[in-house]
């Protein structure tokens, strides 16, 4: 696990293309194998991890979507997310929260920050959806870096990308959708 703690680690000083590149390389890690009842599912193991059932069940939701689902594992020596997902050759990393609480998803968001740009919302309760779209919108107001919330919520899948976060009308356009 070695060879992969330290590609893992080498994400937090990439961006851009050599990023995406090293993204590439890690999901073509012969550290990786196919879960038995999925091939679609990529584990280095990690089956003892204490969130590892709700990791399967979101990396199912997102096999669904048709995406392939690498699921990180978590070194002690680097801060890393859960998932690489690849669809259509475009990789991106995901940092997952599951949201089981009634007013959970700001503290959720913030301590996503520093492991990757893009988060998976994991939703397993109802939600209100004004707080919900105002504690995403805090979360791109605060965190720059920050490209996009993705959210399941049942058979539902909302994409919010930074530049629909930060519009005026993203509460009002967000609980539409929401709904």
């Amino acid at each position: 696990m070695n060879n992969l703690a330290t590609d893992l680690a080498r994400l937090h000083v990439l961006e851009g293309a050599d990023f995406v590149k090293q993204l590439k390389a890690i999901a073509a890690s012969e550290e990786f194998h196919p879960l038995e009842d999925d091939n679609n599912i990529f584990t280095t193991g990690g089956e003892k991890q204490e969130d590892y059932d709700n990791l399967i069940n979101a990396a199912r939701k997102a096999v669904e979507l048709g995406y392939k689902v690498y699921i990180l594992p978590n070194p002690r020596s680097v801060r890393t997310a859960d998932f690489i997902f690849e669809q259509h050759g475009i990789y991106k990393m995901y940092e997952l929260k599951t949201i089981q609480g009634k007013a959970s998803v700001g503290n959720r968001l913030f301590d996503s920050i520093g492991q990757t740009h893009h988060v998976l919302l994991n939703i397993k309760t109802s939600y209100n959806a004004g707080r919900l779209a105002s504690e995403i919108k805090a979360y791109f107001q605060q965190y720059f870096k920050a490209r996009e919330v993705l959210i399941f919520k049942g058979k539902q899948v909302i994409t919010i990308k930074r530049e629909f976060a930060m519009k005026k009308s993203f509460i009002v356009e967000f609980r539409k959708r929401y709904r």
